[in-house]
């Protein structure tokens, strides 16, 4: 999706672990652990709208009201004519009535422009027999180029481990301004924990969607510190994707995987209530038929995403289990690149006799001096990997040809 960068279910646990969610399906819970108090605030779009995708003519478009709302999006091919309507997925025949709101467009041409627009109406109150609407509200009219998921040559950047820095986002954009991406990949521990709504808000969502969200997708997969503190089992709810899936762009099968957490699941941290190990297992099961599908085995390019790499960050436990589950099977799969970061020092590994078959780019840390911004290219010929620190200065670079 050549765009500059300058200009289903909420909370779904699939699979047994968290997998790509966001639907705004209001849950009473959720208005409590907001803070401050929802009903004396004005009604307003508190950020947004921000972009996500799994590609295949298809775009997640996201937003977050400060109050209960029944919300939608009008779209279309001119800015003019916004002759296109689209709500949220029902569930069980309900429409959404929740303030995170995600609503998915389908059927998108390859490679056409949209136009779109985001609408929220306030739900005033919401009786069994009568529902009283307040205020409708509205975004600009922004816009996104739907990617042809069959092109030739694709591109993105990738950021990791920035730890509750958010300006570093902007910083490390800055240094690829200009170039066209079709996507803006987060790869983990974008924050030190999750603490609450505003933290999302404040260190993630707005600074997205100031620089480049409303007209360019993000991918994000969990580190191992979105899986700490209170709101963890609450942050899915503001993401379509956030756990691991599988996508063709181009002449690249991307496979991402969520490697969890680094300790033990009987740390005493944790209290008893995390089950990573499990889910890692689970992984390792859809990895193997991931494997087998005719888009992985066909592409020209088979290249993994995952926080914790799979070999070369240490010897915790969690390191050591996605060592062992992850990467026997990619060996084998003969996927062509790894990229991940947790070690917070850049590093390139280049394939290892006996150990890891494929090249492993490990982005760098949260402080100035470590950051690195990792930019990828694929056309049918080859990828290009060249990984950039804070001051412009390439760090690290690979190269790798079509077998």
């Amino acid at each position: 999706m050549p765009i500059n960068l300058q200009t289903e279910n909420r909370r779904s646990f699939l699979k047994g672990g968290l997998l790509l969610s966001g639907l705004a399906l209001l849950e009473p819970q959720l208005a409590v652990s907001h803070p401050g108090n929802l009903s004396e605030e004005e009604f307003r779009i508190l950020t947004g709208p921000y972009l996500q995708t799994n590609f295949g003519n298809g775009i997640s478009i996201l937003w977050i009201t400060s109050k209960n709302s029944s919300s939608w999006v009008e779209y279309g091919e001119s800015a003019d004519q916004l002759i296109n309507k689209a709500f949220g997925k029902s569930e069980l025949g309900l429409k959404p009535a929740g303030r995170l709101n995600c609503i998915k467009l389908s059927g998108l041409k390859p490679g056409v422009k949209y136009y779109y627009r985001i609408v929220s109406r306030e739900i005033l109150d919401f009786q069994p027999y009568k529902l009283s609407y307040g205020q409708t509200i509205s975004g600009a009219v922004e816009s996104f180029l739907n990617t042809d998921s069959t092109k030739d040559e694709i591109s993105f950047v990738m950021m990791n481990d920035i730890h509750d820095r958010p300006k570093s986002i902007a910083a490390l954009l800055d240094l690829d301004k200009g170039n066209k991406r079709d996507f803006v990949f987060f790869n983990g521990d974008v924050f030190d924990y999750h603490t609450d709504e505003k933290q999302i808000i404040d260190h993630l969502l707005q600074p997205c969607v100031d620089y480049f969200a409303k007209t360019i997708p993000f991918v994000y997969v969990r580190g191992n510190h979105e899986t700490r503190g209170k709101f963890a089992r609450d942050m899915a709810g503001y993401f379509d994707h956030v756990g691991y899936t599988a996508f063709t762009l181009g002449p690249v099968r991307f496979v991402i995987l969520d490697t969890g957490e680094d300790k033990e699941d009987a740390h005493p941290v944790y209290a008893g209530i995390v089950d990573f190990d499990q889910y890692r297992e689970e992984q390792a099961i859809w990895l193997q038929q991931e494997v087998n599908k005719k888009e992985f085995r066909n592409a020209v390019f088979r290249v993994v995403l995952m926080h914790i790499p799979p070999r070369y960050s240490g010897d915790a436990h969690g390191p050591v289990h996605c060592t062992r589950l992850f990467e026997p099977i990619m060996n084998r799969a003969k996927v062509d690149l790894v990229m991940s970061g947790h070690t917070h020092r850049y590093k390139v590994h280049p394939p290892a006799e006996g150990l890891n078959r494929y090249p492993i780019i490990i982005g760098g840390g949260p402080k100035e001096g470590t950051r690195t911004l990792t930019r990828f290219t694929a056309n049918r010929k080859q990828i290009t990997v060249s990984m950039l620190d804070d001051s412009g200065k390439e760090v690290g670079s690979y190269l790798v040809n079509k077998r």
